[in-house]
């Protein structure tokens, strides 16, 4: 029997994060879990494409923007799961019997793996306790939770759409009521927090994600988010 699972990165310029990445999934290949790794990158200019061939992964070229790659990297995949990763996501030990629980006892749901922070303190757990509520609750998992969909279901909900911004939440909304938290652990970076500030950056997505769900068009959210970084 074949390896189930495709794994999917989006990438652009991700030479220092993407080996923490990697590294984490090596779990996955003991438990005959991963089938292909698939690196669907935006143009990355330093040594992302090397790491991407020394893992042995199946590198995509296109265009910038997340939701195209993700989609492009969606296209070529021959598993019959999808898992969705951030370069700057690390799976935490124990993550693979997880998603082997959730495909025997949940085959036909996506699943998103509660999120923590690659940082210390009480705000970092209370944006992360945040994201993990909003998942949970209204069913909205950002990407750094990473999403496992089986790719039935993935086709089904239409797919990551070639959106700039939001293509999480996008498909996240497709997927309503067809969405379970993973027993397992995703730690992201946190270096735009730490940037700009934990509650002005919590506060800024919030707003975003409100706008979004009333109707903005998301080359118009995007245009601004970048203008405010």
């Amino acid at each position: 029997m074949r390896a189930p699972l495709s794994i999917i990165i989006p990438t652009l310029d991700a030479e220092a994060d993407l080996p923490r990445c990697l590294s984490a999934l090596g779990e996955g290949l003991t438990e005959g879990l991963i089938r292909e790794l698939v690196i669907s990158d935006g143009g990355s200019s330093d040594g992302t494409a090397a790491i991407a061939d020394a893992a042995g992964a199946l590198l995509v070229m296109g265009p910038r923007g997340r939701g195209g790659q993700l989609a492009r990297g969606a296209a070529v995949s021959s598993g019959e799961w999808l898992l969705f990763l951030h370069a700057d996501t690390e799976l935490r030990p124990g993550w693979a019997t997880a998603v082997l629980s959730h495909m025997a006892n949940t085959p036909n749901r996506a699943g998103w793996f509660r999120l923590r922070f690659r940082a210390t303190g009480m705000a970092p757990r209370i944006v992360a306790g945040w994201a993990n509520l909003r998942a949970r609750v209204f069913g909205l998992p950002y990407g750094d939770q990473g999403l496992l969909v089986p790719v039935a279901l993935y086709h089904e909900a239409g797919g990551f759409p070639d959106i700039p911004l939001m293509e999480d939440v996008a498909l996240a909304r497709r997927l309503r009521g067809r969405l379970s938290p993973l027993d397992a652990v995703a730690v992201t970076g946190a270096e735009r927090y730490l940037a700009e500030g934990w509650f002005r950056r919590g506060g800024r997505n919030l707003l975003t994600l409100v706008r979004y769900l009333m109707g903005a068009d998301p080359e118009r959210l995007a245009q601004s988010y970048s203008r405010r970084r």
